[in-house]
């Protein structure tokens, strides 16, 4: 059976007596992409920060690569790479100025890390844009960057907070093709939440979340043989029905 790398479960949260998730399990396996999907308040960007150590449930345990995160929460969070929907970058410095913060932040020696940025420039068609400033970069690129920041210290779960938000068709499908390759080649799993049926279709397995607790987990094609029950499943089944 494939490794499990992420396992969260029973997670709850609520702020100011509003519970915000509501036991909500969740296991992610090396190599697999998993789509997370839900309305707005659903959970989502809850069980994000959840998860990237932003903030600690009121109940229930995180556990990445076998480290809790309650109690070695520096282990844990070493073994994640995120990408958030709002861009991180320092739009004043170059590619390589920004990649080289992030390996210095992760302690990587200087050699290692100008290695490592080259190989992940290269690998997404970057090598040649490494000294420009980010300003000058698309929206499109930018991301990628993002993306090369997120695996240069080589984690083996990678979440994804609505990354696609505002970029082009083209620029979506050229980083799903970037993502797909680190789950495939690298044995990264992702976790992406998405709104996007054209994200979804692309995933390993789906996971809906509304009013802070799991609806659905299963395949997208497993999700299609059900018959819609209520409207935020007949709408989830009308946009997967779409061609991608």
């Amino acid at each position: 059976m494939t490794d499990t790398v992420l396992s969260a479960q029973n997670l709850h949260k609520s702020y100011a007596g509003k519970q915000a998730l509501q036991g909500v399990s969740l296991a992610l396996h090396a190599g697999e992409i998993v789509a997370l999907l839900g309305p707005n308040g659903a959970g989502k960007s809850t069980l994000l920060q959840l998860l990237t150590g932003l903030f600690s449930p009121d109940q229930g345990a995180i556990v990445v690569l076998g480290h809790d995160m309650r109690t070695h929460a520096s282990r844990a969070l070493a073994g994640l790479g995120v990408v958030f929907q709002q861009g991180a970058l320092d739009l004043d410095l170059s590619v390589q100025a920004n990649l080289l913060f992030h390996t210095d932040l992760h302690g990587i020696a200087r050699a290692i890390a100008s290695q490592r940025i080259a190989d992940e420039l290269a690998r997404i068609g970057m090598s040649a844009q490494a000294g420009a400033l980010v300003r000058s970069l698309s929206g499109g690129t930018r991301r990628k960057v993002e993306l090369v920041r997120a695996v240069l210290h080589q984690p083996r779960v990678l979440l994804m907070d609505e990354a696609t938000a505002g970029l082009d068709m083209a620029s979506r499908q050229q980083l799903l093709a970037a993502v797909r390759r680190l789950a495939k080649d690298q044995g990264v799993a992702v976790l992406w939440a998405t709104h996007l049926a054209e994200e979804v279709q692309v995933a390993d397995r789906l996971v809906l979340l509304d009013k802070g607790a799991v609806r659905f987990s299963g395949s997208p094609a497993a999700f299609m043989d059900q018959a819609p029950g209520d409207n935020l499943h007949e709408e989830l089944f009308r946009q997967l029905a779409q061609p991608a």
